[in-house]
């Protein structure tokens, strides 16, 4: 249990240390070496124990700046096709109640939808399945459940305006969940509103 919380608080000063740096392609090198010393070493690393990317490092594409979004966050949608309400198996944390509260629109035309944690303290949930999801090419893929973009809950946060209507949404930041590398993880996957046809070639891929 210590070695999970030890684990959260890492990856929430890594995260702080990216928001504090004012030049984000720097900050997502920081982001990047600070999540393979994780990976690596941590007992809480979601690789095997001798998993290989625990010497490689993991693969990403190189940062894209036209990939980084400062946007508005819109009200949730009213025709939305999925529930206004998931409930979903967390695992070891127990079923995750997720309640979509909110839309940014991408410069693309394409949209994600905001959920929010309803467990005690609560978080801001942001998923992606785009258009590299499950592709094999030699342009390279994604995990095919999806990456996830944003987890307050976790500790993944980039910002946002000082008076809370808009978030930073920077898709070089875009990470497997745990699932991707250990059958043992549950995770919230992505649902219909947050799925995108855009071919996202930013944030961490499978090789």
């Amino acid at each position: 249990m210590l070695t999970l919380v030890d684990w959260r608080v890492r990856v929430a000063a890594l995260y702080e240390q990216v928001r504090a740096d004012p030049d984000p392609e720097r900050g997502h090198a920081t982001w990047r070496s600070g999540r393979d010393d994780l990976f690596r070493s941590h007992p809480q690393s979601p690789l095997p124990a001798r998993d290989p990317l625990r010497e490689t490092g993991l693969p990403y594409w190189p940062y894209d700046p036209a990939w980084r979004f400062e946007l508005p966050l819109l009200p949730a949608p009213t025709d939305a096709v999925d529930p206004d309400e998931r409930v979903v198996d967390g695992g070891g944390d127990g079923d995750v109640t997720m309640q979509r509260t909110g839309q940014l629109a991408l410069p693309s035309g394409s949209t994600l939808d905001v959920w929010t944690l309803q467990q005690y303290a609560g978080g801001i949930f942001v998923p992606l399945r785009d258009g590299t999801s499950g592709r094999e090419s030699e342009a390279g893929g994604s995990y095919g459940a999806g990456r996830y973009l944003l987890d307050t809950a976790k500790g993944s946060w980039l910002g946002g305006g000082a008076d809370g209507s808009t978030l930073v949404l920077d898709l070089n930041f875009a990470y497997h969940p745990s699932c991707r590398y250990d059958d043992r993880w549950r995770c919230p996957l992505a649902s219909p509103g947050n799925m995108v046809t855009d071919v996202v070639e930013a944030g961490e891929r499978l090789s």
